[in-house]
């Protein structure tokens, strides 16, 4: 089947939308679905121009929301007509996944990460050579298969445009929250950069009762609608030392909690000063940065902790219903990042969100979806 698709071809390489791309024939756990649209994450940046890497050419996209059209005849919970969001594939199989915590997967790198599906056979191919995917999916396209555990169905009277960002940003950030950090009501919490992960984060911290949510930013802009989705307080760090601002809102005390998603060498150093006794520092983001502790001064007399968490320790069939009832009861408006892009306005909409004039930008794939249908 012969699919639109937006390929890198090469490290750096700008997005190049195609349409000779062939789509892998289902199997038996499959699901087709009909791509509406799909948000763009750092992630899919950081893969194109190679501080990570999967291999080229590839097609990007992990953030995507859709339509079933086929189904495998192993699938059970799935059926054409269907709407979902599209998350990453967790084998099911391996200890930790059957302890429930599939994004510490055993088979995770080899299943999201190695440009092929799980049997090692190709999802798309142009010209008989194999591209490689993104997540068991790849999203920057008109349409995907996927396996039924990377799908999470989702109410049809939502607007499936604004939905597929769910399925990594918000997911991750809020996720850091709800499920690793786990903040006491009463609790104070500070979150560095406010994309969209760092927003979700920071909207996360405001649901659990913190009281103290500390939105922490060099864009005014972006500091303003951080206190519209709840922060307490705002530091611009153009003007503000921000582990004294911190020390200043505590009471000298520190933060319990911060979580980084800028991965700025600086910024995550000033965040383990900025930790109160026995504080915890979430560094999320992706990042080639490195930074430099000292593991007595910098944490033990303290009781200091720094953790990396993936994908918001989430399980998406369980964590992205969560968020689409927080969502419902105005507790969560994750809309208010996005904007609509074009699918054809790829590489511009990927330079807004590198510059930080978009946060969210979300590629329209299906121009005539109408939601609530």
């Amino acid at each position: 089947m012969k699919i639109k698709a937006a390929v890198v071809d090469k490290k750096g390489a700008k997005f190049d939308i195609r349409d000779d791309v062939e789509l892998a024939d289902m199997q038996a756990d499959d699901l087709q679905i009909h791509m509406v649209a799909t948000g763009i994450c750092h992630s899919d940046e950081a893969l194109r121009k190679g501080d990570a890497e999967i291999g080229y050419p590839i097609i990007l996209g992990h953030e995507g929301s859709g339509i079933v059209e086929k189904v495998g005849p192993e699938v059970k919970d799935f059926k054409p007509g269907d709407h979902v969001i599209l998350s990453f594939y967790g084998c099911g199989n391996c200890i930790n996944c059957l302890k429930g915590k599939p994004t510490k997967c055993l088979n995770y790198a080899a299943n999201n990460l190695s440009g092929v599906r799980p049997d090692g056979s190709a999802h798309f191919t142009e010209n008989g050579h194999q591209v490689d995917d993104m997540f068991d999916q790849s999203s920057f396209t008109t349409a995907t298969v996927v396996r039924e555990r990377n799908a999470v169905k989702v109410p049809k009277d939502l607007d499936l445009r604004k939905l597929g960002p769910l399925g990594c940003g918000y997911v991750t950030g809020s996720g850091t929250v709800f499920n690793t950090l786990k903040p006491e009501p009463g609790s104070t919490i500070a979150v560095t950069g406010t994309g969209a992960v760092g927003l979700a984060a920071m909207m996360a911290g405001k649901i659990s009762g913190c009281t103290k949510v500390i939105a922490i930013d060099r864009n005014d802009p972006r500091l303003e609608l951080a206190k519209e989705l709840g922060a307490t307080h705002t530091i611009n760090t153009n003007d503000q030392d921000m582990v004294k601002a911190i020390q200043d809102l505590t009471d000298g005390k520190g933060v319990d909690y911060i979580v980084d998603t800028t991965g700025a060498t600086k910024v995550m150093e000033d965040a383990i000063q900025a930790l109160a006794q026995g504080g915890v520092l979430a560094a999320i983001a992706v990042t080639a940065n490195h930074i430099d502790v000292n593991t007595w001064n910098d944490l033990c007399p303290a009781d200091r902790t720094i953790i990396g968490v993936n994908m918001g320790d989430s399980i998406p069939q369980v964590d992205i219903p969560r968020l689409i009832e927080f969502y419902k009861l105005g507790m969560f408006d994750f809309d208010k990042t996005e904007k609509f892009y074009d699918f054809d306005q790829i590489n511009e909409a990927n330079a807004d969100s590198i510059s930080g004039k978009t946060i969210k930008p979300v590629l329209i794939i299906d121009k005539d979806y109408k939601p609530g249908k």
